[in-house]
């Protein structure tokens, strides 16, 4: 067993999931998130870009209820919950046809975009960081075609070259924006949140 595997197996977060029944230790991120900021509300639409393995959608389904509607998106296959409301896409969400898939299973657009999406890591931190801009970015930009008018967003992103410009674009997008890094988010890690709420790009209020 590696070093980083003794320590994960020890880490109060993985310990929390395991016994509380979560997918993945990221499953406290956004129940800590969705805690402070109220993002996700009772019979919310959310769509979870990288979804894989779940843990964000499954506390996506306890915020919006039965009444809500959780659309899961990952490169990977998420195995399914047992709500009726959970619909899981495999597919590239950077891709066309993957969006149209999106579009149809929402029926419209989304309140809510959740994304804990990382790029595939090379281990090069000025490369990973710069291709997790870019995959933030690629949230943003396609927040115009599932976020509804006044909708809410939560992405993860890591700090470094290009993130200034990227919080600006959030910032013309949202009405109020902020970036934070929950508590069982790793200390080491350089990653951060960005959370925007009021989408005010849409003069298609829908």
């Amino acid at each position: 067993m590696t070093q980083w595997n003794k320590e994960r197996k020890n880490e109060e977060y993985y310990k929390k999931a395991k016994q509380q029944d979560y997918r993945s230790r990221a499953s406290f991120k956004l129940l800590q998130l969705n805690r402070k900021y109220k993002i996700i509300k009772k019979g919310d639409s959310v769509v979870d870009l990288g979804a894989a393995p779940g843990g964000w959608s499954q506390v996506a389904l306890e915020a919006t209820g039965e009444d809500g509607l959780v659309v899961a998106v990952d490169l990977n296959r998420i195995k399914s919950f047992p709500e009726e409301n959970f619909w899981s896409i495999k597919g590239d969400f950077t891709h066309e046809e993957t969006l149209d898939e999106i579009r149809r299973t929402l029926q419209g657009k989304a309140q809510v975009i959740i994304s804990d999406a990382a790029p595939k890591l090379s281990g090069i931190k000025d490369l990973d960081q710069l291709r997790s801009i870019d995959l933030a970015r690629t949230v943003l930009q396609i927040s115009d075609s599932i976020l509804k008018y006044k909708g809410n967003m939560i992405m993860k992103v890591f700090q470094g070259e290009g993130y200034p410009e990227l919080l600006k674009e959030v910032k013309q997008n949202f009405q109020t924006v902020r970036t934070t890094k929950p508590p069982s988010s790793r200390k080491k890690s350089g990653e951060m949140y960005v959370v925007g709420r009021g989408y005010r790009r849409a003069g298609k209020q829908n």
